[in-house]
């Protein structure tokens, strides 16, 4: 059997803000609304259906791997919208990006707060890169 992530939902409190926001910054569209869905799909054909809720909603993490130029693109936006940019999930690193395998990488929140993430490599995929643990730093970033 072929196993494929197809979709999954994105609690909001405004679906139509945070899908905008994330198709702004990753170069996509927003989707007709499916219901009380609001889509965003990826070039692999997975789709965030954006969902509206009145309730504490819990930080979720979405990564997303694009090209080189796909990641310089999405990263102006960044500095261009004045979001603020962090190297690890965790904030040690702000105004900074990651090298890790050999590739680059970027966290930073949704109008919501969940935490999104761009790279260029997979994880893994060059484990013994002497860029790993490397950062580097966004000029004009927040």
């Amino acid at each position: 059997m072929s196993v494929e992530f197809n979709h999954t939902i994105v609690l909001s409190r405004d679906r139509e803000k945070c899908a905008h926001f994330l198709a702004e910054i990753l170069g996509l569209e927003v989707g007709e609304p499916a219901g009380v869905f609001l889509p965003v799909t990826t070039a692999n054909g997975v789709t965030l259906d954006f969902l509206t809720v009145d309730a504490d909603i819990p930080p979720q993490h979405y990564a997303f791997l694009v090209s080189e130029a796909e990641f310089d693109e999405a990263l102006a936006r960044l500095v261009e919208r004045r979001v603020p940019v962090q190297a690890d999930p965790h904030g040690r690193h702000p105004r900074r990006i990651n090298r890790n395998d050999g590739g680059r990488g970027v966290y930073f929140l949704d109008p919501d707060g969940h935490g999104l993430e761009i790279i260029t490599r997979p994880y893994g995929s060059d484990p013994s890169s002497p860029l790993n643990g490397v950062t580097e730093e966004v000029t004009g970033a927040c």
